[in-house]
C-alpha cells in the first residue's frame, strides 16, 4: 500500500521561508493561535497534470481560492484533502510567488473486475459485496479491503482456507483490470463436538440440542457440520434453553472453545457446562397491580402446580396466557412481568406473575418488504393493528402465523423496531414468497378408450390478490373432468370468504362397478363468527345421474339407484379452533361441523352430518408431535332411501390400510360365472385416528421426519338389506364390523411441496375388505 507524503515546494526568498515554515508545522507540537509566519493572500490557483478530473473539482478539493490568506497549515491541508479523494497517486502544491501551482497524478480508472477459480460463490454474489466498481479510480487500499471481503464470505460458508489474491493488470488509457484470483479450498468442517461438565445428559442428548453437528457421510449435502461463530452463539442459547426447560435453574455455559485443527481442515468444538441441581416449583400465584384485574380472573394461567420439575416454558405460556386475558379485558398496556425467587435449600423456584401498567406504545407504521408478486394489501389485511392502533405482541404473533398459513409464503419474518419515539413502534414484515401456482399435464392409453390427457392448472395467489382459481380439463378411461373454480378470501375488502364450483364430471366407480356423471354449480360463503369460530354457508344444485356397469355383474342395490336425480341442498360448516398455530399446530384442538340438507325442490331428500374433533400434543421441545381425533358421521334420507352417491365411504386418505371404498357394506358373491363385487357405502360411521410425528436425526434443512399412526373405525347401515337377482334372495350385512390398522409414515417438506408415504398393517378386517399397504399422498406431519 503506497504510503501518502505531502509534497509542498516553492521557489524563491518566500518560498523559502515558507518551506521551513511549513516542515516545522508538520512536525511542531500545536501552540497557542497567533499570526503564522510566511503567510500571504493567494492571487491565483493552477492546475495541471489532471486527465478525467476537472481543474476546477481539484480546486475545490482543496479549498483554496483567491483572495484567501494561505497558511502553511492550510497548503498541508489541501494536500492531504487531494489524496483523501483517492482520485490521485500524486500530488504537489508549488508555491510560485503568491499563487499555487497544483500538479497531479491521477490514479487509474477500473476497466473490468473479474473473478477466477471461484465455483461456489457467484461472480454477482460477489459482485455485490465488494465496494470497487468499474469506471471509478483504482484504490490500492480498496482492492485489498475487497479482497478481505471476500475471504470473509468464503468463511461464512465454513470454507476458512480461502485465498484470494489480487492482480492488477494495466490497460492503455491510464485504465487498469482488477482481477481476484480466488484459491476456494475445502470446507473446514467440525470434526468433533465434545461437552464438559454434563452429568444428568449424555453429549448424544446435548448434540441434539444444538444445531452445530459433526461432519460425516453426508457432510456435502448441508451446512450444519461447517464451523460459523453465529451457529456456536446460538448452541449456548439453545443449551441453556433447554436445561431451563428440564429444571436446572442455575446452569450456566462456562465456555465454548473453538480450536482449529492442526492441518486447517477442521475445527475441534468444545462446550464446558454447569448444570447445578435440578429445580422444582414453588409457589405459582398471579399478582394483579392494575385496578379492575382480580387474580380470580386468572385462575387457570399457570400450566403447572407446586413441586412439578422447574421449566421456563411453563413461565413463557403463563406470560402469554395471561396477556391473553388482560387484552380480552380491555387492558391492551398491561405487561406481566415474572418475579422469580429461587430457594437453594429446598431447591425450588417460587414465581409471582406480577400485572403492572405498561408503557402506552402505539403502532407508527407497518413496513413489508420481500414480496414481489404478493400485493402489500394481502399482507396488510392479515393484521388485526394498523397504524395508530395500540401495540399488542399476541396480535404481531397471531398475525405471522396467519400468513404463514395462506400458503403464499416460504417464510415470514414479523418483527418490531423502536419508532421516533419510544412510545412509538415499527412492525418489519419481510416475506419471502413461494411459487404458488401448478401446471399439471398427464397422458392415458388404453386399448377400450384410447389416448385421454389432463391438464389443470391452479394458482392459490391469483394475479397476487390471494385469490384462488383453478381449472381443469380431463379426458381419460376412468374419468372426464371440466372444472372451473374460484375463491376470493377477502370479499369486498371485509373478513368474508367468496367462491364457487362449477364443474361436470363422469367418473368410474370401479370399486362400485358403476359410472357417476354429475353437472353442478356450489356457491359458498365464509365469515368469522367469534375469536376462534368461522362458518360457512353454501349451496349445491347438480344433476347427478348413476349407470350401471354392463361389463360385469352389478348389485341390485346399485341397480335400484339408476338414473338421474336433482339434488339442490344447502349446508353449513362450522369450525372451532383453538390451536396454537393454524400452519403448524402442536398444542390445541380444532372441532368442526357440518350439516347438509336436501329436499328445496330436486329429487334428492336427506340430512347429512359430520363431527370431528382434533386434540394436538407435543413433546420433547415441540420435536414429538402427536394428535387423536375422533370422527362420527350420519346420513338420514326420505323413505325412499339413500344413494349410494350420498352414502358415506372409507379408505384410502381417510382411513389409511384400506383402499379407497374399501371396506363397508358390500354386495360380494364369488359364486357364479361373473363375480359381484360391490361397495356400497354406509349411512354411518365412527372413526378413531391417533398420529405421531418426530425427527429423523438428519439436519432440518432435509425436511425429513417420521411418523406412525393407528386407525380404528366401523361403516355401516343401509336403508334396504334384501334383494332379489339371478342369485335368488338375499341379505347384505350392513352391521357395523371394527376395523382397525397401524403402520409408519415418512414425511417430507420437498421443493415440489409436502410429500407423504405410508407403509400400513391392516391388523382387523372382514372377509372382502380391500386392504392397502403403501400410499403416496400430499401432506404435512401436522
Amino acid at each position: 500500500m503506497r504510503s501518502i507524503t505531502t509534497k509542498i515546494v516553492m521557489r524563491g526568498t518566500r518560498a523559502a521561508l515558507l518551506a521551513c515554515v511549513a516542515s516545522a508545522a508538520l512536525f511542531a507540537a500545536p501552540v497557542a493561535a497567533q499570526p503564522i509566519p510566511g503567510s500571504f493572500v493567494l492571487s491565483d490557483v493552477q492546475v495541471e497534470g489532471n486527465r478525467r478530473v476537472e481543474a476546477e473539482t481539484v480546486r475545490v478539493y482543496t479549498d483554496l481560492d483567491p483572495g484567501e490568506t494561505v497558511t502553511p497549515a492550510r497548503l498541508n491541508a489541501a494536500v492531504q484533502a487531494l489524496y483523501a479523494t483517492g482520485l490521485f497517486e500524486d500530488a504537489q502544491i508549488l508555491v510560485e510567488g503568491n499563487a499555487l501551482r497544483i500538479v497531479v497524478v491521477e490514479n487509474p480508472s477500473i476497466n473490468v473486475i473479474a473473478f477466477e477459480g471461484n465455483d461456489v460463490i457467484s461472480d454477482d454474489m460477489l459482485n455485490q459485496n465488494i465496494e470497487i466498481r468499474p469506471r471509478l479510480a483504482y484504490n490500492r487500499a480498496a482492492v485489498e479491503a475487497d479482497a478481505a471481503i471476500i475471504i470473509d464470505i468464503y468463511r461464512s460458508v465454513g470454507r476458512f482456507g480461502a485465498q484470494v489474491n489480487p492482480v492488477i493488470i494495466e490497460r492503455p488509457d491510464n485504465r487498469v483490470d482488477v482481477v481476484f484470483e480466488i484459491f476456494e479450498g475445502d470446507v473446514t468442517e467440525i470434526e468433533r463436538i465434545t461437552f464438559v461438565g454434563n452429568e444428568v445428559f449424555s453429549d448424544g442428548d446435548l448434540q441434539d440440542v444444538i444445531v452445530s453437528r459433526e461432519a460425516g457421510l453426508l457432510s456435502q449435502f448441508f451446512s450444519n457440520d461447517t464451523y460459523d461463530p453465529g451457529k456456536v452463539r446460538l448452541d449456548e442459547e439453545l443449551l441453556r434453553q433447554f436445561y431451563l426447560e428440564n429444571g436446572f435453574a442455575e446452569f450456566e455455559v462456562e465456555s465454548s472453545v473453538v480450536e482449529l485443527s492442526a492441518d486447517r481442515q477442521g475445527f475441534f468444538l468444545t462446550y464446558t457446562v454447569t448444570e447445578g441441581p435440578r429445580y422444582t416449583f414453588g409457589e405459582l400465584f398471579v399478582d394483579p397491580q392494575v385496578d379492575g384485574l382480580e387474580a380470580a380472573d386468572f385462575d387457570g394461567t399457570i400450566p403447572a402446580r407446586p413441586g412439578d420439575g422447574f421449566d421456563q416454558r411453563v413461565v413463557d405460556d403463563a406470560i402469554e396466557n395471561i396477556l391473553e386475558i388482560t387484552g380480552q379485558m380491555g387492558f391492551a398496556f398491561a405487561n406481566v412481568v415474572p418475579r422469580v425467587r429461587q430457594n437453594v435449600e429446598e431447591r425450588t423456584v417460587d414465581v409471582a406473575f406480577e400485572i403492572v401498567d405498561g408503557d402506552r406504545v402505539f403502532v407508527e407504521r407497518i413496513d413489508i418488504s420481500g414480496n414481489t408478486a404478493t400485493l402489500d394489501r394481502v399482507i396488510r389485511r392479515e393484521f388485526d393493528l394498523i397504524e395508530g392502533d395500540a401495540f399488542n405482541a399476541s396480535s404481531v404473533r397471531e398475525t405471522a402465523d396467519r400468513l404463514r398459513s395462506t400458503g403464499y409464503f416460504g417464510d415470514v419474518s414479523v418483527e418490531v423496531q423502536e419508532g421516533s419515539a419510544p412510545d412509538r413502534a415499527i412492525i418489519e414484515t419481510v416475506v419471502e414468497e413461494r411459487l404458488t401456482g401448478s401446471v399439471n399435464f398427464g397422458v392415458a392409453y388404453s386399448s377400450a378408450s384410447g389416448v385421454g390427457g389432463t391438464v389443470a392448472l391452479s394458482e392459490n395467489n391469483f394475479l397476487g390478490r390471494g385469490q384462488y382459481a383453478a381449472i381443469e380439463f380431463s379426458t381419460g378411461t376412468d374419468e372426464n373432468v371440466y372444472s372451473l373454480a374460484f375463491t376470493e378470501p377477502r370479499f369486498l375488502d371485509r373478513e368474508v370468504s367468496a367462491g364457487f364450483d362449477l364443474y361436470f364430471r363422469e367418473v368410474d366407480r370401479d370399486t362400485s362397478n358403476f359410472d357417476e356423471t354429475n353437472i353442478g354449480f356450489d356457491p359458498r360463503v365464509t365469515f368469522p363468527v367469534s375469536d376462534n369460530g368461522t362458518l360457512q354457508l353454501r349451496y349445491r344444485i347438480s344433476q347427478d345421474e348413476i349407470e350401471a356397469n354392463d361389463s360385469v355383474d352389478v348389485s341390485p342395490a346399485i341397480i335400484a339407484d339408476e338414473g338421474s336425480a336433482l339434488t339442490s341442498s344447502i349446508g353449513f360448516t362450522y369450525l372451532y379452533d383453538r390451536r396454537n398455530s393454524t400452519a403448524a399446530p402442536t398444542d390445541g384442538y380444532v372441532l368442526t361441523f357440518t350439516g347438509d340438507l336436501a329436499g328445496l325442490g330436486g329429487d334428492a331428500q336427506y340430512l347429512k352430518a359430520t363431527a370431528t374433533g382434533r386434540y394436538y400434543q407435543s413433546f420433547r421441545n415441540d420435536d414429538i408431535v402427536t394428535f387423536i381425533e375422533g370422527e362420527v358421521g350420519a346420513l338420514a334420507s326420505d323413505s325412499d332411501g339413500s344413494r349410494i352417491t350420498d352414502r358415506f365411504f372409507l379408505g384410502g386418505g381417510n382411513f389409511r390400510g384400506f383402499q379407497a371404498g374399501g371396506f363397508g357394506p358390500r354386495d360380494l358373491d364369488t359364486t357364479g360365472a361373473t363375480s359381484v363385487d360391490s361397495a356400497l357405502g354406509g349411512n354411518y360411521y365412527a372413526v378413531v385416528r391417533a398420529q405421531a410425528s418426530f425427527p429423523l436425526g438428519l439436519p432440518e434443512e432435509v425436511g425429513l421426519f417420521g411418523g406412525v399412526f393407528a386407525n380404528a373405525g366401523s361403516l355401516w347401515g343401509l336403508n334396504d338389506t334384501t334383494f332379489t337377482d339371478t342369485r335368488g334372495t338375499y341379505t347384505i350385512d350392513d352391521s357395523a364390523e371394527v376395523r382397525a390398522a397401524v403402520g409408519v409414515s415418512l414425511f417430507w417438506d420437498s421443493p415440489i411441496g409436502a410429500l407423504r408415504i405410508d407403509y400400513a398393517n391392516a391388523v382387523k378386517t372382514v372377509e372382502g375388505d380391500d386392504e392397502e399397504t403403501f400410499r403416496l399422498t400430499g401432506g404435512r406431519r401436522f
